[in-house]
């Protein structure tokens, strides 16, 4: 089950993905292409092209995959494509009532080094 509690960082690949990718494809896409740590302590957040769907990835001693379909309305995703968005709990809450995330942290891995 998911612990908020457990949580250090939450990641918004911005852009579109295929969410026809299980765990394994989108542990690529956090490795290659956001150069990111799949196995930390942290939600990578993923959206559609429709907007509509969203899949959470979740490492705790084992993957999670959540799955979340809006009926109605769009999510308000971040369209730059090859960037993580770093947000926090509450702007994650915002997201997925449908408001617009506003956050001007961005974050880049460089060498392995990470850089706000």
């Amino acid at each position: 089950m998911l612990n908020i509690n457990e949580i250090d960082t939450i990641y918004l690949a911005s852009g579109v993905t295929d969410l026809r990718k299980s765990i394994d494809g989108l542990m690529v896409i956090i490795k290659m292409e956001l150069k990111l740590d799949p196995y930390e302590k942290a939600l990578f957040v993923f959206c559609n092209r429709q907007m509509n769907k969203l899949k959470v990835l979740h490492f705790d001693n084992g993957f999670w995959l959540y799955y979340y379909r809006l009926e109605e309305n769009k999510f308000k995703w971040p369209m730059t494509k090859d960037e993580a968005l770093k947000v926090d709990v509450d702007e994650l809450k915002w997201l997925l009532k449908g408001y617009e995330v506003r956050t001007t942290s961005k974050f880049k891995s460089v060498k392995g080094r990470k850089y706000f």
